[in-house]
Order: structure tokens, then sequence, then C-alpha cells
């Protein structure tokens, strides 16, 4: 049971983390005017997290205050994620991503995450240097060798958020960089289907996002149902109301500042 129970968390702890496998981007569609955004600093999104019928912990995204990183203004993305009470006796959750993009949605700026998941503990920072074009990857103050990027990489969140701000419809297909710091991926996923999907926060219009995860390795390389799954509201807002891989699924019970901000839903 307890072998069981870490083997399937672990990648449970991969869910909560969201965008890993996201990583691409959409064409922008043409907009008459400025379309409102996607979201603002104040935003908070939390999560319920089960695993089949068994409640396993939860989540919760935040946009956070825009703060400068190396003279850029950029905006600051906070994940973070536990395991229940329950669970805990088995394999522990508790992880801290913050991720920082410029303002303008082009690239990441900074990443860091804070890391226990069962006997495990990282305390990682990704670093970007644009004039080089690489990133390092320190964990508790250990660097890896630096790492070249292409223009417009991201990190595993900032570029959730990035897709949440452009335009979509069915049929499109998702290629963009993303990294870790240790390397540098390029995935496909594909906005499979609109359809209505109901969650804890009621139910809503979504676009089906669907990934395969086995090019992120780890866990994933040797799981048997590798695919990823993310509605998003078929709206401006593209807010993530359920994310699924195998057994686990992760739901949106509950939103805060998540209007266009002049007063519309």
């Amino acid at each position: 049971m307890k072998k069981s129970y870490s083997a399937h968390l672990a990648l449970a702890a991969k869910i909560l983390l969201l965008a890993l496998t996201i990583v691409g981007a959409m064409r922008y569609a043409a907009y008459c005017g400025n379309p409102p955004p996607a979201f603002q600093p104040g935003e908070k999104l939390a999560y319920s997290i089960r695993w089949g019928v068994i409640p396993a912990g939860s989540a919760e995204m935040r946009v956070m205050p825009i703060k400068a990183v190396n003279g850029v203004d950029s905006y600051h993305f906070v994940l973070t994620a536990s395991s229940n009470s329950v669970i805990d006796v088995f394999y522990k959750v508790r992880d801290r991503i913050d991720a920082f993009v410029d303002t303008d949605l082009s690239h990441s700026t900074l990443y860091r995450k804070k890391q226990q998941e069962g006997g495990s503990r990282r305390d990682i920072e990704v670093s970007f240097d644009w004039e080089k074009q690489t990133t390092t990857y320190t964990n508790f103050g250990k660097s890896k060798k630096a790492v070249p990027i292409e223009p417009g990489t991201f990190d595993p969140l900032g570029i959730f958020y990035y897709i949440r701000s452009v335009d979509m419809k069915e049929n499109d297909v998702i290629v963009r960089p993303a990294t870790d710091g240790k390397k540098i991926v390029s995935a496909t996923a594909s906005v499979s289907s609109k359809e209505t999907v109901s969650v804890p926060a009621g139910s809503f219009e979504a676009f089906l996002l669907e990934s395969e995860l086995k090019h992120v390795g780890g866990e994933f390389k040797k799981a048997k149902d590798t695919e990823l799954k993310v509605w998003l509201t078929a709206d401006h807002r593209k807010i993530p109301v359920k994310v699924q891989i195998g057994n686990f699924v992760g739901e949106l019970i509950s939103a805060e500042d998540t209007g266009d901000f002049n007063g519309n839903p």
C-alpha cells in the first residue's frame, strides 16, 4: 500500500506543478480593440486534488504584485501544493513555485522552487541571462552548467499564464520552448474540443488541451498513462478549472479577482 501511494503521489506532485508539459503557445488572433486582460495581480485560484475518489491534497495559484527582476518589470506567479494529513503519512508534499515573467509575456525572468516530496528536498533557482541566451540551475546554492535557451523560452509555470493570455480555438496546436534550468523542452499540445465541465466551483464551457508527458522523463517516462488533460474556460480569462492525468484530478473550488475588471464576470 505504501509503495503504491508513493509511486502515484510522485505523479500527483507533478500534476500540481501543472505547466511543465503544456509547453506551447497559440498563434495570436487579431483583436478589434484591446482585449481585457486574462489575469491581473490579486487573482487567486484554489484547487482540490484527488486520486480517484480519494482526497489527496490541495493547490493554489496566485498572481502577486508586479516586481522588478534585474531591472525588468515582471509578473509574479505563485503555485503552492500540499498533500492532506492522511496522505502525509505515506508521501508528504509541500511545494512552492515562484515564477517571474516580463509584463509583455514574452519570456521568463526568474524561477524558484522549494520542494518537499516524500524524503526529497530541493531549493531551486533558475536564472535567465537573456544577453547570453542561457539559463542556470542552482539547487541549495550548487550550480549546474549553463544551458542554452531559445528566444521566448518560459519556465514551467510562467508558460501556463502565457497560454492563458492568447486566443485559441479548437484544433490549434501548441509548440513552444520551456525550461526547468536543466534542459530545454519543446512539446506539443492540442486544443481538442470545447465542452462543458463541472467542478466544485461550478459548470463552465471550457477548451480541452491534451498533451503527452513521456518526453519529460522522470516518473512520467515509465508511467502507464502519460496523457495530461487541462480544461481552460472558453473566454478571455482561460481559467484552468480542471487538470487530469491518469487517476489524479485537480478541480477548481474557488476563484477570486478573475473578472475582466470592468464590472463584467
